[in-house]
C-alpha cells in the first residue's frame, strides 16, 4: 500500500539534509533577471495556441496581525484602505494577462493564497472575483477545484457563505499548534472553538474539501503538547493535513528574529513530534501523500497517488499538473509550458509598473532538455515513490542508466542504507525511505552543488 511508512531514526539522522522543497525543478533559486515579460507573453501565446486548460493563484498579501513564524511575502496592516490600490493593479495585470489567452481556455484550478485573503472585505472579494470571472473562463458548475486560504479569526459564517457563493469550494486553514503558550510565543492566539466554527460553516455549505496546517518545532512545542494538538485536529476529520517542519532562518524572515531560539524545541524532540504525528493519523486513517502531506483515503490526492497521476506545482501536490499555471499578484509564480516566472516581491514595484501598463515580470528561467528530464524524474518519485525508466527513455529518447551513470554510486548507496530499491527497469522508494524522499531527490538535482545550502530547510 502506498501509505506505508516506516520510522527509522538512524536513517533519518543520516539523511536528514536541507534541501529543496521540490514544488518545481529547476527551483525558484535558479531564477534569474534575464527573464522578463516578453517571455511571458511568448509563452502565453503558446498556451493560447495550445488551448492548455489554466490554474490561476491570486496573491493577497495583507495579514491585520503578524505571526513570527511566517515566512511568506506580507504586509502587516490594520489599514484595511491599503489593499483598494493594490487590487486596482491586480485587476490591471487581470485583464494585461487573459487578453493574451483564449476564452475557450477553461480555468480547472483557482486559488487565492496570502497573506489573509479574507483580510479584504465582502464587497472587494465580490469584486475581485468578478473580475477574474469576466477576463477568465471560470466554471460555473462547481467541477473546478476553487480554494482559498482561511484565517479562522479573519472569517465567519458570513464569510464562509460569501466564499461559497462566489464559488470557492475548497478552504485551507492555517492552525498550526492550539497549546495557548506556543500561540503567545509566535503571535497568533486561535481558539479551538474559532476553527471549529469555520469548517462545521465550511461543511454544513458544501465545501468539498477541507485542509489543515499544523507546525512542528515551534518555540515551546513538546512532543506532549503537541500530540494533543493533533488529537483535536484529528477530532475536526479534515479532508487533508499539511504538518510542516518549521525552518528557523531569523537571517532572511525578519519576524523570525522576534522568536526566543532557547524557546526552540530540540532535534530530538522534533524528531518524535513528527513520529508521533505520523502514528496518530495513520491510526486515524489518513494516508501519508508524502513531503509533509496526508489525506484520507477518498480524498483525490490519494486516489491520484494510487492511481500514478499525482502531480507537483507551486501550490503543492495536485491533480491539475497538466494546467498552465497563472499567478497574479505581488510575488506570485507562473508556470507556463517550459517557462517558470515571478512577479516582483517589492509592493510597491508591482504596483508601480502596473500602474505604468507593464507587467510585473521581474525574473524566471526556461528550461533545457536537461531540467525538463530531471523536472520529470523528481515529479515522479515525489509523487509515486516510484520511477520506471522507460517511461523516462521514450519520453526523452535517452538511455537512463547512460544518461546518469554518474549518479549510480549514490543510488546503489542509498540501496544498501534501504532508503530505495535500485533495479536496471526502476527506482522504488522504499517504506523507510519514504519520509526522506527529497533527499532521493537531491541525487538529481544538477543544481544543488552550486547552492547555498542554508537557503532550504532541512528535510525533517
Amino acid at each position: 500500500m502506498l501509505d506505508a511508512i516506516r520510522w527509522d531514526t538512524d536513517l533519518i539522522r543520516r539523511y536528514d539534509l536541507a534541501g529543496p522543497r521540490y514544488t518545481s525543478y529547476p527551483t525558484a533559486v535558479q531564477f534569474h533577471s534575464q527573464v522578463g515579460t516578453f517571455d511571458l507573453l511568448h509563452a502565453l501565446r503558446e498556451s493560447r495556441k495550445a488551448l492548455r486548460p489554466l490554474s490561476l493563484y491570486v496573491h493577497v498579501p495583507f495579514c491585520a496581525n503578524i505571526c513570527y513564524y511566517c515566512a511568506c511575502n506580507k504586509v502587516i496592516t490594520k489599514d484595511r484602505g491599503r489593499a483598494l490600490p493594490y487590487l486596482q493593479r491586480l485587476e490591471q495585470e487581470i485583464q494585461l494577462i487573459a487578453c493574451h489567452l483564449d476564452p475557450g481556455q477553461k480555468v480547472e484550478q483557482l486559488h487565492f493564497g496570502g497573506g489573509t485573503p479574507t483580510f479584504l472585505s465582502h464587497d472587494e472579494l465580490r469584486q475581485l472575483v468578478g473580475h477574474l470571472r469576466q477576463h477568465f473562463n471560470l466554471l460555473d458548475d462547481d467541477s473546478g477545484d476553487y480554494g482559498i486560504e482561511i484565517d479562522p479569526r479573519e472569517a465567519d459564517w458570513s464569510t464562509m457563505g460569501l466564499l461559497r457563493e462566489l464559488g470557492f469550494n475548497r478552504v485551507s486553514i492555517g492552525l498550526q499548534d492550539l497549546d495557548p503558550a506556543v500561540q503567545r510565543a509566535v503571535n497568533r492566539l486561535q481558539s479551538l472553538e474559532e476553527t471549529r466554527a469555520v469548517i462545521e460553516a465550511a461543511r454544513t455549505l458544501q465545501f468539498r474539501s477541507i485542509n489543515i496546517d499544523l507546525i512542528y518545532g515551534l518555540p515551546k512545542q513538546t512532543p506532549d503538547n503537541f500530540a494533543r494538538t493533533v488529537e483535536e485536529v484529528i477530532n475536526l476529520q479534515p479532508d487533508r493535513l499539511s504538518v510542516f517542519n518549521y525552518a528557523h532562518l531569523p537571517e532572511r524572515f525578519m519576524p523570525q528574529r522576534r522568536i526566543n531560539s532557547h524557546e526552540l524545541p530540540a532535534p530530538a524532540e522534533k524528531l518524535q513530534m513528527l513520529q508521533r504525528t505520523i502514528e496518530q493519523l495513520t491510526a486515524a486513517g489518513y494516508r501519508y501523500i508524502g513531503m509533509d502531506h496526508f489525506a484520507l483515503p477518498d480524498d483525490e490526492l490519494a486516489i491520484a497517488q494510487e492511481e500514478s497521476t499525482l502531480q507537483r506545482n507551486f501550490q503543492g501536490y495536485t491533480t491539475h499538473g497538466h494546467c498552465d499555471l497563472i499567478g497574479l499578484g505581488v510575488s506570485a509564480i507562473s508556470q507556463i509550458g517550459d517557462l517558470y516566472c515571478q512577479n516582483s516581491s517589492d509592493l510597491t514595484q508591482y504596483q508601480n509598473l502596473l500602474g505604468g501598463a507593464q507587467l510585473a515580470t521581474s525574473r524566471g528561467l526556461v528550461c533545457n532538455q536537461d531540467d525538463r528530464i530531471r523536472r520529470a524524474v523528481i515529479q515522479q518519485l515525489i509523487c509515486n515513490f516510484s520511477l520506471d525508466f522507460e517511461a523516462i527513455e521514450q519520453q526523452f529518447n535517452i538511455d537512463f542508466r547512460g544518461y546518469f551513470g554518474e549518479l549510480w554510486p549514490q543510488l546503489q548507496a542509498m540501496t544498501e542504507d534501504g532508503l530505495i530499491k535500485l533495479s536496471n527497469e526502476n527506482i522504488e522508494v522504499l517504506p523507510a525511505g519514504r519520509l526522506l524522499v527529497r533527499s532521493v531527490c537531491m541525487v538529481f538535482d544538477a543544481y544543488l552543488e552550486q547552492q547555498n545550502r542554508q537557503r532550504f530547510s532541512r528535510v525533517i
